[in-house]
């Protein structure tokens, strides 16, 4: 199992999921920087209020990503993009987002009421997409 040696990658993770979580309650702010890390969320014009920054999860044994099912207006489906919700010493909860039905929306996702925690030490790795606004959260 990956937790068995997986201190300093938890450490790690949890520092990165703690600063998107401070991110996405301030979300205010604006720079160039373009990294999971960069301290705001959105564009580097402060002209839509963003809430979200999407992040994928790939598992510490064997790097694939992870899904998670969903269910969003009686269709169900699986989506490996979700939003931090909270953290804790070694476990993360999140949201499954899931694409938005509405395609002529310029939102690419919406929000479930779909959660899952997992533990740090199970996450090999996380990446950062793109930022967004999630109505309803």
């Amino acid at each position: 199992m990956c937790c068995e040696n997986n201190n300093s990658n938890s450490k790690c993770l949890a520092e990165i999921l703690e600063r998107i979580l401070m991110l996405q309650q301030r979300n205010d702010n604006c720079s160039d920087d373009n990294t999971c890390t960069r301290p705001f969320l959105g564009p580097s014009l402060n002209i839509i209020c963003l809430n979200t920054r999407l992040i994928s999860l790939y598992s510490c044994c064997n790097n694939t990503i992870w899904t998670m099912p969903y269910t969003l207006n009686g269709v169900t489906g699986n989506s490996s993009v979700f939003r931090i919700e909270s953290l804790d010493d070694e476990c993360a909860t999140f949201r499954v987002l899931a694409p938005n039905p509405d395609t002529t929306a310029t939102v690419p996702y919406v929000a479930t009421e779909d959660f899952f925690t997992i533990k740090l030490c199970c996450i090999g790795a996380i990446k950062c997409l793109g930022d967004t606004s999630i109505a309803g959260i």
